[in-house]
C-alpha cells in the first residue's frame, strides 16, 4: 500500500462499472448495493413502495426501478432523503412516473439544501463523473415535499409510513455525516436503513460532519438491537453481531480520524502536515477499502476545522474542492 496521495481528483480514476446486489433481507425490506457505491435501501408493502437513498441521476435510479419491478408492481409512493449530498437525491425525478408523490427529509437536511445544495450538487458532479453519467437528465435540486421533525435529535420527532402490511418509522437520531442525518426503521423486522451514518468497509465521507457527536448517534443506533442494516457504502449486514461490526467500524474511523485532527491542530499543523501525521493511523487500519484515497483528503480537512473550532463545515465548492486536493499533493 502507497502512502502517496492518489493523483487523480477524487474519484475521477474510477471509472469501472460495479457490481450491484439487490438483495432481500426481510419480509418487506431490500438492500440495492453495488461494491462500494452509494446503497439504497427498498421498502415493499402491500399497497406503496418506499426507497431509501434516491440514486445520483435519474438514469441510475431507473436501474433501481427496474429491479423492483422484478418483484413488485405496487406503486413507489415515498422516496426518503437520508441526508442532502447530490448522489444519494438527484435521481428522485425518475420516481415520479413510478407514483412516487412524497419525498421526505429531515428539517436539517431542508435546511443544508437551502444552504448549500446548489455548491455541493456542482462539487460532487465533479468528484464522481461514473456516478453522474446521464447528468443532462437531472432536472436540477431534488426537494422535499414533507419536512420531518423540527431539528432536534429523537424519535419523538418521528413520522410513522403505513406502505400496507409493515411500517416504516423516519426519524433524526441526531448528527453524524451531516447535520440532518435521517433513518428508516422498520421495528417489526428489526432492519434499519441508515444512509451514510453507517459505513462498511468503504470510505466514511466526514467533509461535512459533525464528528464529535458522530459517535453517541451511532450509539443511539446501536440501542434499537437491529437485526439487519443497509448502510450508505458497502455491503448489507445481517444478524446483530453484523450489525454491529458495522457501527464499530464507522465510530473507529471517525474517533481515529478526529483524534488526528484534534493532534494536529494542537500541533498548530499546517494542511499537509496534517494529512502526513493522520495517514500514520489510518492507512494501516482503512489504506485498503473502497473509496479511501477520494475520502481522507476531505476527513482530514474537516477533522482539521472541527477540531480547531469550525462547528457548522466549510461549504465545499467545485473550486475549493480543487484548492484543497493540489495543496494536498506530493
Amino acid at each position: 500500500m502507497s502512502n502517496a496521495p492518489t493523483k487523480a481528483f477524487a474519484s475521477q480514476a474510477d471509472l469501472s462499472d460495479k457490481k450491484i446486489t439487490f438483495e432481500q433481507l426481510s419480509v418487506h425490506c431490500w438492500a440495492y448495493t453495488a461494491e462500494g457505491d452509494p446503497n439504497s435501501g427498498v421498502i415493499i408493502g402491500d399497497q406503496y413502495i418506499m426507497v431509501s437513498d434516491a440514486t445520483a441521476t435519474p438514469d441510475m435510479a431507473r436501474d433501481l426501478i427496474a429491479k423492483i419491478r422484478t418483484v413488485s408492481d405496487k406503486p413507489i409512493k415515498y422516496v426518503l432523503l437520508t441526508h442532502y449530498h447530490a448522489v444519494r437525491v438527484l435521481g428522485a425525478s425518475a420516481y415520479a412516473a413510478e407514483g412516487a408523490t412524497e419525498i421526505l427529509a429531515s428539517r436539517g437536511t431542508y435546511e443544508l439544501i437551502v444552504e448549500r445544495g446548489a455548491q455541493d450538487m456542482q462539487s460532487e458532479i465533479e468528484r464522481f463523473p461514473r456516478l453522474f453519467r446521464g447528468v443532462e437528465g437531472i432536472p436540477g435540486l431534488t426537494w422535499p415535499t414533507l419536512v420531518i421533525g423540527d431539528g432536534q435529535p429523537g424519535r419523538q420527532g418521528s413520522l410513522t409510513v403505513d406502505l400496507g402490511g409493515v411500517k416504516v418509522e423516519i426519524w433524526h437520531p441526531g448528527a453524524g455525516h451531516t447535520r440532518g442525518d435521517t433513518i428508516a426503521w422498520v421495528e417489526a423486522e428489526q432492519v434499519l436503513f441508515s444512509g451514510d451514518l453507517v459505513e462498511y468497509e468503504a470510505g466514511v465521507y466526514t467533509g461535512d460532519a459533525q464528528l464529535e457527536e458522530w459517535p453517541a448517534t451511532l450509539e443511539a443506533l446501536r440501542a434499537l438491537n437491529a437485526q439487519a442494516i443497509v448502510p450508505g457504502r458497502g455491503e448489507a449486514m445481517k444478524g446483530q453481531a453484523n450489525v454491529n461490526k458495522a457501527l464499530d467500524y464507522t465510530k473507529r474511523w471517525v474517533e481515529t480520524l478526529f483524534k488526528c485532527g484534534k493532534e494536529a491542530a494542537a500541533k498548530n499543523l499546517d494542511l499537509k502536515a496534517a494529512m502526513a501525521h493522520t495517514r500514520q493511523s489510518m492507512d494501516p487500519i482503512f489504506g485498503h477499502v473502497f473509496i479511501y484515497e477520494h475520502c481522507l483528503p476531505f476527513d482530514v480537512s474537516r477533522a482539521y476545522d472541527e477540531a480547531k473550532g469550525i462547528k457548522n463545515p466549510r461549504i465545499w465548492t467545485a473550486e475549493r474542492d480543487k484548492e484543497m486536493w493540489a495543496a494536498l499533493q506530493g
